[in-house]
């Protein structure tokens, strides 16, 4: 019988046991209008998701999240900040945790575990580009519509590629939301499953309001709040309502803005 912990761990060897490989993959966002300055004035905006295409195999020239393997020293966050700039040349500000996917047989490749993580990035700040192992990066524009029996289509949209997935939402026993995948829509390992997931989880986080404001630049009018929350949930809200549900995270400013035919629109900021 061992004395110690340091005389079992002494004699402990990791290598009696299976382990498997370990990799992140990030959801990025973004919101685009096309120009800054009629971001603020009511735009019609867009909901984009930046995918890359995989520049070889598996899955060689299918469109992706951008991601990749945990590196010796290195946490699942460092791994998908470090992934994501790699292979897109863009960096997050920050990241949320979404979910860890682990189905046997979700990688070719063998047994690999993938830690998914969400990130809003600010318009003014993209230059994408394919760049490591990806051929090619691109801002996809997202649409993603569920009916009674809780089967959502997933398209995905740029220039002339149209990715089309149908996923099934599962409920966990603790009220958790992931989807099973019926179609991939050519989306490379369980991507598909993955971008539902972190749509709901942005939605869910878009109904607190906090999430909105990484989406807007610092000053902004309450028009251009509210259709950046419409974006995202993909919900129409009445201007009277949407005013009343925000008025505690929002202040004035001394600032406004002037729409082409329209009055002043005031500016607004983030209550601190």
């Amino acid at each position: 019988m061992m004395d110690s912990e340091k005389e079992f761990l002494s004699n402990y060897k990791l290598s009696d046991y299976e382990r498997p490989s370990v990799t992140s993959d990030v959801a990025a966002f973004m919101v685009s209008s096309g120009d800054r300055e009629n971001y603020r004035r009511n735009p019609e905006n867009k909901l984009l998701l930046l995918l890359v295409k995989r520049g070889g195999h598996p899955f060689k020239d299918k469109w992706a999240l951008p991601g990749g393997f945990l590196n010796k020293g290195e946490t699942i966050e460092e791994c998908a900040l470090r992934e994501i700039q790699e292979e897109t040349n863009v960096l997050p500000a920050a990241i949320m945790p979404v979910g860890v996917f682990s189905q046997p047989g979700r990688d070719p490749r063998g047994w690999i575990i993938s830690n998914l993580f969400v990130s809003v990035i600010g318009e003014e700040s993209v230059k994408q580009m394919g760049c490591d192992d990806a051929s090619d990066a691109q801002w996809f524009s997202v649409s993603f519509e569920g009916d009674e029996n809780g089967v959502y289509d997933l398209t995905l949209s740029y220039e002339d590629v149209e990715l089309k997935a149908v996923l099934s939402e599962e409920k966990t026993r603790f009220g958790r939301t992931f989807f099973r995948i019926i179609d991939s829509g050519d989306l490379a390992f369980d991507h598909a499953a993955m971008i539902g997931m972190a749509l709901a989880a942005l939605r869910s986080e878009a109904k607190n309001y906090d999430m909105i404001f990484d989406f807007l630049p610092e000053k902004f009018t309450l028009t251009a709040f509210q259709k950046v929350q419409e974006t995202i949930m993909n919900v129409s809200i009445l201007p009277a309502n949407f005013r009343r549900m925000v008025s505690c995270y929002v202040e004035e400013t001394d600032e406004y803005v002037r729409g082409e035919g329209h009055r002043p629109a005031k500016l607004y900021k983030r209550k601190k």
